[in-house]
């Protein structure tokens, strides 16, 4: 229709002739990416680095010479079930009618095994929906003492964790958040019963309870976000063998490379633990 090599009338006017916009006269159809090709490229850059979201997958795919539109990717990613993986919300939430205690650690030197237990709740992504674990872990030797897993976060289940690691060795201190879990009355008469003293964090102060924080990275990263579980039991499976590996196998770095339960029973010996200390005192329990 139009003839842009027409002798006597311009582009310009043909387009007011025909009453069309001269633009669409230069348009040019992009040619269509294959999706099934994009699709394998969010993929490959997520199983590798799979705390990419969509922005930072359209970004790393620009940079490359993809120029797809970033709305379009996290259509695809929705379509392929693929989230980034980022901390969530803090699982321990403080109850405000539960009695706080101080942290105790403070200059500490924790230099043999069951002198300080720390213990917390991370959740274990499944197929459809989570389950909780908890676990203790020996500041000294690095060693998970016990652990067990819920698909609830009810303080009964943290209690019977608990019990069953008293049963087998005693703790001068137990340290945790302030999650309701563990100011709970019972167990607070647990620990104390067992005459071990109930140490806290501080508010905000993750660093507090950085031993089992260090565990978790471990945990997740070197086993649990690389499957699907599909079931409670498959993921109680693969939680048990990780950490027999990680107690009785895996060389800890911050151990010299020995292994956890060799330094746990004596086989070994471990540079005294100290918590880092706190830039202000103010920080304390709340």
């Amino acid at each position: 229709m139009i003839d842009p090599a027409h002798e006597t009338l311009p582009v310009r006017k043909q387009c007011l002739l025909l009453d069309i916009n001269r633009s669409t006269v230069y348009y040019q159809l992009k040619p269509k990416m294959d999706e099934g090709k994009i699709m394998n490229a969010i993929y490959e850059l997520w199983i590798k680095n799979p705390f990419y979201g969509y922005r930072r997958i359209h970004a790393v795919l620009t940079r490359e010479g993809c120029p797809i539109n970033s709305k379009r990717i996290r259509r695809l990613m929705h379509m392929m079930g693929l989230k980034a993986i980022y901390p969530k919300k803090q699982l321990s939430v403080s109850d405000a009618t539960h009695q706080k205690y101080p942290y105790l650690l403070q200059d500490l030197s924790i230099n043999q095994p069951n002198k300080v237990w720390c213990t917390d709740i991370t959740s274990i992504k499944m197929r459809q929906g989570f389950v909780y674990l908890m676990a203790i872990i020996d500041v000294y030797s690095r060693t998970i003492v016990n652990w067990g897993i819920s698909t609830t976060m009810e303080s009964g289940f943290c209690i019977n964790i608990l019990q069953e690691a008293l049963s087998k060795a005693k703790p001068e201190y137990i340290n945790t958040d302030q999650g309701s879990q563990f100011t709970a009355s019972l167990w607070i008469k647990t620990v104390e019963e067992s005459e071990a003293k109930v140490s806290m964090d501080g508010i905000g102060r993750w660093c507090d309870n950085i031993p089992i924080e260090r565990f978790w990275r471990s945990a997740k990263y070197e086993s649990t976000l690389l499957l699907c579980f599909e079931t409670v039991q498959e993921a109680r499976q693969e939680i048990d063998r990780y950490i027999n590996f990680y107690n009785r196998e895996r060389p800890h770095q911050s151990l010299g490379y020995a292994v956890p339960w060799e330094v746990y029973t004596g086989q070994e010996v471990a540079e005294p633990f100290q918590f880092k200390k706190r830039i202000s005192n103010k920080i304390g329990y709340q």
